[in-house]
């Protein structure tokens, strides 16, 4: 799923932003020292270039509050989401957090703005029904039919590991043939911040990564391999489900990332306590799990409107 784009400026967009060391000590900082993700470094960069693109001659020091109210407006103007206004100021808070602690600035100014809040959004899951048409085997046609059957078993058991664990597609494809444990029944994720947690997998789950390991020859090293046997990227693993759902006959706008919220609701749906789906998911918060309750709830209110006689 692409990021959405920061707003640029319409005079300065075309030329290069001048050099910034605190800018780039911070890059380094997150990339050495906080084991960020690339794709969390190039968010953070995009974010805080386009303030600085806003604000091309401003110390980061001379900033004020009003500077980045204007630059939440700008964003606000130009139809960014509420999530992606967010997402950048969440750039510029760590930003300055940064700096106030290797005292370039007395104080995080960016603290101060008041954020728009989020737009209650339910998460979009699949049923179980649709789950099981997803990981039905099938025969693929056209140029799929090409590919080799261990790439084919590959795809159906990504899919299955990622309904199976909960997981994110970027610790799936961060994974190597040695966090997967068989005889317990479980992987071992990194997560966001290079955390780590031991996470339960399914008997299906597991037949099929036993199966493509075979049919691959895939002992050692990355796990999930691309067409060259290297480590399989994210797109890749996106594009294999979009080919899948084609076959079930599903909707092309489900996402990898929607498997992860139809694990949590069918773990909810089935009795599981909230605590025991946060620590699976890897949530650092019990409010981000808590989503998943409204859907549950959601659900069963609609069972009850449609069966209770005085409803």
């Amino acid at each position: 799923m692409r990021r959405e784009a920061l707003p640029k400026s319409k005079t300065d967009a075309a030329h290069e932003l001048p050099a910034d060391r605190l800018f780039e000590e911070f890059l380094r900082y997150l990339d050495a020292g906080r084991n960020r993700s690339p794709h969390t470094l190039r968010s953070y960069r995009g974010s805080i270039d386009a303030f600085r693109r806003f604000r091309p001659k401003l110390k980061w020091e001379d900033a004020t509050e009003r500077d980045f109210r204007d630059f939440l407006f700008l964003m606000a103007r130009q139809g960014m989401s509420r999530s992606g206004q967010r997402t950048a100021f969440a750039a510029l808070r760590s930003f300055y957090d940064f700096l106030v602690e290797h005292q370039h600035v007395p104080t995080n100014i960016v603290k101060t703005v008041l954020l728009p809040k989020l737009e209650k959004k339910l998460p979009v899951f699949l049923t179980s029904g649709q789950v099981g048409d997803l990981l039905e085997p099938r025969e693929e046609g056209g140029k799929n039919q090409q590919a080799p059957v261990w790439m084919r078993a590959r795809d159906l058991a990504l899919l299955e590991l990622l309904y199976s664990s909960g997981i994110r597609l970027s610790e799936l494809v961060r994974l190597d043939v040695k966090d997967v444990d068989a005889i317990n029944e479980t992987v071992r994720v990194f997560g966001k911040g290079a955390k780590e947690r031991i996470v339960p997998v399914g008997v299906p789950a597991l037949e099929a990564l036993s199966h493509y390991r075979s049919a691959a020859n895939v002992h050692h090293g990355p796990l999930f391999l691309n067409k060259s046997r290297r480590r399989l990227s994210a797109r890749s693993a996106w594009l294999a489900m979009k080919r899948r759902l084609a076959l079930a006959g599903l909707p092309a706008d489900l996402s990898p990332h929607k498997l992860r919220h139809t694990f949590a609701t069918h773990l909810l749906d089935a009795g599981a306590d909230l605590r025991s789906v946060q620590s699976l998911l890897g949530h650092a918060s019990l409010s981000t799990t808590q989503i998943y309750t409204h859907v549950t709830t959601e659900r069963l209110r609609r069972a009850y409107d449609a069966a209770h006689p005085r409803a």
